[in-house]
């Protein structure tokens, strides 16, 4: 027999409900309506959290992949360390440099404009671009790696249409190592943003625009007042979304330098492969991935702010 819920002093009671309707308390009618997510639940709580949690611990130890018994408890010592290394240092501006110009400026600026671009471009046009720039995409990270590690060689495709026009060629690869994986980047993630920017440009309303050229605004008037305003909750998810993704390549620039030359393209994911499987330093290594994702959970916050901020 179900137990009644009590009413709280001084409240009326609620109106006599119809026969064969019993009164059913809010927890355990909001326990019968979660008891379908148990499941989903607890798979997140041992394949998100449970890591997650492991991996906070083991940041603050000293284990080492080889060479080492036990592992012990160091406290905030790989933290200081980590902040004392040059290395580390220059990865954290790395990473920084290639997250702006991969995919705050390269992939989000190029997706919109090839958005823009494809609203008034004929149906073949359409059809043509769309499909060079998501097979970009969609190829394997390790495979674009190699296509555009061949573009940039020596002796690779950038270099033979320079010596083609009779311009000054270089090796790419060692003179701006940066520079060459974050337009490797663009290549390979821009499609993503376009697809998002399309998809947001044909939910505006046919009849704003109309109105606004009536009135005599121009292509960038219209842009900067009417369209960049009414897509701005896509430009922050695709910032965020642009953002945590780049921050956590590895297979694209591992493939094309390694890090190198002399660590001018390792950013942090290649830092911490490194001092885990070649210096062994699981313990340290894993407070850098600690702080990895503490900087991806701050540019979140920001754009989740944004997202939050009403147009």
């Amino acid at each position: 027999m179900a137990v009644p819920c009590s009413t709280p002093q001084g409240t009326k009671p609620s109106p006599a409900r119809a026969p064969g309707h019993p009164r059913r308390c809010p927890v355990k009618r909001s326990l019968t309506r979660a008891l379908p997510l148990t499941p989903a639940v607890l798979l997140l709580l041992a394949f998100l959290a449970g890591p997650i949690g492991y991996c906070v611990y083991l940041a603050f130890t000293d284990l080492q992949l080889t060479g080492q018994a036990e592992s012990s408890f160091i406290g905030f010592d790989n933290f200081r360390e980590a902040f004392g290394d040059e290395d580390f240092l220059n990865a954290v501006w790395l990473t920084l440099v290639f997250t702006v110009l991969s995919s705050l400026i390269g992939q989000n600026t190029l997706g919109l404009g090839l958005a823009l671009l494809m609203q008034r471009a004929s149906k073949t046009v359409r059809t043509v671009t769309g499909g060079i720039v998501v097979t970009a995409w969609v190829l394997p990270e390790v495979v674009a790696g190699f296509l555009l590690y061949a573009f940039f060689r020596r002796e690779g495709t950038l270099n033979a249409i320079l010596d083609f026009l009779h311009l000054p060629s270089q090796n790419w690869m060692f003179t701006l190592p940066i520079l060459a994986v974050s337009f490797a980047n663009v290549w390979r993630g821009t499609a993503f943003s376009m697809l998002v920017y399309s998809a947001a440009l044909n939910e505006i309303p046919k009849e704003v625009v109309e109105s606004a050229e009536v009135d005599g605004a121009g292509g960038w008037r219209r842009l900067w007042h009417i369209t960049l305003p009414m897509i701005r909750r896509s430009i922050g998810t695709n910032l965020m979304l642009n953002t945590l993704q780049t921050l956590s390549v590895f297979g694209l620039i591992w493939v094309m330098t390694r890090g190198g030359p002399g660590g001018r393209s390792q950013t942090l994911p290649l830092y911490m492969y490194e001092q885990a499987f070649q210096n062994s330093m699981i313990g340290y290594a894993t407070a850098v991935a600690l702080l990895l994702l503490i900087v991806g959970s701050l540019f979140s916050l920001v754009y989740m702010r944004l997202l939050r901020t009403e147009v």
